[in-house]
């Protein structure tokens, strides 16, 4: 008897449109970063672009994509040459992460 493979949980996290436009801008960098080093983008990160791009408020994030886009965008929110346009957007981003972690 086989069993079933684990279910991976997922969390909601809704975004407002400049919230969207900054995890799209880090997401999108990551990409292009990968495909200056002639190296496949992380899957992760076109999984959560797709998402982002589906074009509604609430993104479903599995916890991998969850914990690798914090990260992601905890340097970018933390980088000197940031944007401050884009700064409280992704800190906003980073917010929502950790509150649905904790639940």
């Amino acid at each position: 008897m086989t069993s079933s493979p684990p279910k991976t949980e997922t969390y909601e996290v809704t975004l407002s449109r400049d919230e969207q436009w900054v995890v799209h801008y880090v997401l999108a960098n990551r990409l292009d970063e990968a495909l200056d080093a002639d190296e496949a983008p992380p899957e992760w990160t076109v999984e959560v672009l797709e998402t982002v791009e589906a074009d509604g408020d609430t993104e479903r994030l599995t916890d991998r994509q969850a914990d690798r886009l914090y990260d992601a965008l905890a340097t970018y929110v933390d980088r000197e040459e940031t944007p401050d346009r884009d700064v409280d957007p992704g800190a906003t981003v980073l917010g929502r992460l950790e509150d649905v972690r904790e639940v």
